[in-house]
């Protein structure tokens, strides 16, 4: 993680921009708190970046499936169309990253967009799971506790003059184990010859992936941990 750039001076003590005052000022000093500052810097440098370009018009189509991909798995409980649904996704989230290199449309609000459908598809799919008994409850709640406390530090990085942490490489494994054991499991819930052969693959990528997802989470908190550590540290 990188320091983000200073954007007024810290006047405040070792826990600076821990307890802000009204509308955001520095209680000790009447001045903007540096913390809301740079929460404000990133959101304006979302909503100036372009927004109309093809990877992002990608990322909105995998979001825009996610309550389809939903609806599919316990109304009609169509799990041929719903696993239709994950593959598409799966190819646009390919695709749109290859995108953003060849057309160079890099944007911040593509970077926020990709994990988040990703997050969604996952929780989706968990939610669906644990209502129609395919995963135990304690399973799904690991997985979704684990992005919600993510989530939450988010904020708490950029109060504190950081950018969110890299994507880790276990991350990316526990990603990819999920979004294979997920189609696996749906195609085992319908009755067909290898679907035998095709349970315990399915059973055994969710295992890999739930045990990566939950590790890959801890050491995210602890990039968020030593952050706010080093942070506190600086001199004011």
């Amino acid at each position: 993680m990188q320091d983000a750039e200073r954007t007024t001076e810290d006047t405040t003590s070792g826990d600076r921009g821990m307890n802000p005052g009204p509308a955001g000022q520095d209680p000790a000093a009447g001045r903007p708190d540096p913390g809301m500052a740079r929460i404000r810097e990133a959101a304006a440098g979302v909503w100036a970046d372009p927004w109309w370009t093809l990877p992002n018009l990608l990322s909105v189509i995998r979001l825009a499936g996610v309550p389809v991909f939903l609806w599919l798995l316990l109304g009609p409980k169509a799990d041929l169309l719903a696993l239709l649904v994950l593959v598409i996704s799966g190819i646009t989230d390919w695709l749109d990253g290859k995108l953003a290199r060849w057309l160079n449309q890099y944007s911040r609000i593509g970077e926020l967009l990709d994990p988040a459908a990703d997050r969604l598809y996952i929780v989706a799919t968990l939610v669906a799971f644990v209502l129609r008994d395919v995963v135990p409850w304690w399973v799904a709640a690991a997985l979704v506790i684990r992005d919600v406390v993510l989530t939450l530090c988010l904020p708490v990085l950029r109060w504190h003059g950081y950018e969110p942490p890299d994507v880790h490489y276990l991350g990316k494994a526990a990603t990819f184990c999920l979004m294979y054991a997920f189609p696996l499991l749906l195609l085992v819930q319908e009755d067909f010859p290898l679907s035998e052969v095709v349970r315990p693959i399915a059973y055994a990528f969710t295992c890999w992936g739930g045990a990566l997802y939950l590790w890959a989470g801890i050491l995210y908190l602890g990039q968020v941990v030593a952050a706010v550590h080093q942070a506190r540290a600086r001199p004011a």
